[in-house]
């Protein structure tokens, strides 16, 4: 079945209302058991040409994927990614985690109209960006999210690639962090790292042998994690502990600071 091609209906509708800067928002990396998770926001130009062969990050390759992160960066009015440390997805759980790196992604943009975010409604996340719409899908909908999640896997990968460098044997350059049978198996033999989420159940059941299933949060998204805690204002502590320090490319038209990196023009 041929992958579905986002448009910009979304972004069209918004724009004829007044709505300048829109920001499509997407994050990768929920479902790993190791490594920050990213999230990208993205502002394109109003009444812009779709790039082609841009959609949902997770129906390209790795190739594709570098091909159209720069062609996206030259044509988008601001960029800005964010980041929650693997800390702050052990101390806030991986669903508060993940909205705490949109925020910060988006918070790099600057001034913004409205904002499209992929999944569902989150609650209280108004407050903090402003006006928003959630569309289920989105990454395979909408464009500007479509292009938020290419910026924000190739970002991810680029960072787990970094990390296998320093801690060999996990297959991080290849797996990304996933549960993969060589990963598990490589927490079996060499132990955990400071990246991994050890409140992750399926990092406990591999350490304890188990050879059920691994599928990272089986019928309960919260199940392993530590329970909702309260999210704080508190700041990264440093690029290091996400993993994302170095990352800024010298072809990169941007700066990586506190987890987070933005273009604008």
């Amino acid at each position: 079945m041929a992958a579905i091609v986002p448009s910009l209906r979304y972004e069209r509708r918004l724009w004829r209302d007044g709505c300048v800067r829109v920001v499509g928002v997407d994050e990768v990396g929920v479902a790993p058991t190791c490594g920050a998770v990213v999230a990208a926001a993205v502002i394109m130009r109003p009444n812009c040409h779709r790039i082609p062969g841009v959609r949902d990050s997770k129906t390209l390759s790795a190739g594709q994927r570098e091909r159209l992160a720069p062609l996206i960066r030259a044509r988008a009015v601001a960029i800005g990614v964010g980041a929650a440390s693997v800390r702050e997805i052990d101390q806030l759980n991986i669903y508060h985690a993940t909205h705490l790196a949109m925020r910060r992604a988006i918070a790099r943009v600057g001034g913004h109209d409205h904002v499209l975010v992929d999944g569902n409604r989150i609650a209280g996340f108004e407050a903090a960006v402003g006006p928003y719409s959630n569309v289920v899908d989105g990454d395979a909908k909408v464009y500007s999210i479509a292009c938020a999640s290419v910026v924000a896997k190739v970002i991810r990968d680029r960072m787990m690639a970094r990390l296998a460098a320093r801690y060999p044997g996990y297959g991080w350059e290849r797996n990304q962090g996933y549960a993969t049978l060589e990963h598990r198996r490589a927490i079996r033999r060499l132990g955990l790292t400071p990246f991994h989420r050890r409140s992750f159940l399926a990092l406990q059941r591999t350490l304890a042998g188990d050879q059920v299933s691994l599928d990272l949060f089986g019928d309960d998204p919260n199940e392993g994690l530590l329970g909702h805690a309260l999210l704080t204002s508190e700041a990264l502590d440093g690029l290091e502990d996400a993993g994302l320090d170095g990352l800024a490319d010298p072809a990169d038209h941007g700066v990586l600071a506190e987890h987070a990196w933005v273009v604008t023009g």
